[in-house]
């Protein structure tokens, strides 16, 4: 049995279709600097390419509960 790697545990969650979803970078610092909009397009989690997904896939054996 595989363990489930707790570094892509902690940064990803799964949609209830599967897709891996992730934050945003950008979101850390110099926010007086940037716009409302790309404030809050920032701040919604964003789906993972799937070709980046299949790999972290594989580090969640037991998906995420």
């Amino acid at each position: 049995m595989q363990k489930t790697k707790k570094s892509v545990a902690k940064r990803f969650k799964l949609s209830a279709r599967g897709k891996l979803m992730h934050r945003s970078p950008g979101t850390r610092h110099h926010a007086s600097q940037k716009s409302p909009k790309q404030k809050r397009s920032l701040a919604r989690p964003k789906a993972l390419a799937p070709g980046h997904a299949a790999a972290l896939v594989q580090c969640l054996p037991h998906g995420l509960r």
